[in-house]
């Protein structure tokens, strides 16, 4: 009864040691909390250039706690959550936003997906179209008269 109790309680600690990974260090976090909100909310945003899925919250890659210090550099700068972006995106390239922005440039990547459903729409009105506009041919005299042979054969 007791090992029971004692197994429970394990997986009870093993569950609340699972929670979410935060790699953020105590020696990046900034004085003021309302500055480390805004520092971690963007940092939310920033894709890990390593680990190219997680966020550089998330990562525990050295370019993850650059990228850190770096967005908390410039907010403790004055930068607004805009301006500390379009830095990071001027120096890494729009590929470190984990959601990219709607721009002319890669409006080809968000419209694809569009194209392909309508084009495949318009191909399958067409071909349905198609397909149920022939009439199709009754049968003749001699296919009649075969088939009532076999009916007249099997009664």
């Amino acid at each position: 009864m007791k090992r029971a109790g004692a197994g429970l309680a394990a997986v009870g600690l093993l569950l609340a040691l699972c929670g979410p990974a935060v790699a953020v260090q105590p020696d990046e976090m900034l004085a003021d909390p309302a500055l480390e909100a805004r520092a971690r909310d963007l940092s939310a945003e920033l894709r890990c250039m390593v680990c190219q899925n997680q966020s550089i919250d998330d990562s525990d890659a050295e370019l993850a706690r650059d990228l850190r210090v770096l967005v908390r550099e410039r907010i403790e700068a004055g930068d607004s959550d805009a301006e500390v972006l379009d830095y990071v995106v001027s120096r890494y390239g729009e590929f470190v936003l984990l959601k990219p922005r709607f721009s002319p440039r890669n409006a080809v990547l968000w419209a694809t997906p569009a194209l392909f459903l309508l084009g495949g729409g318009i191909l399958a009105f067409l071909a349905f179209r198609r397909r149920g506009g022939k009439a199709t041919a009754g049968l003749s005299a001699e296919e009649e008269a075969a088939l009532r042979k076999v009916l007249e054969r099997n009664e």
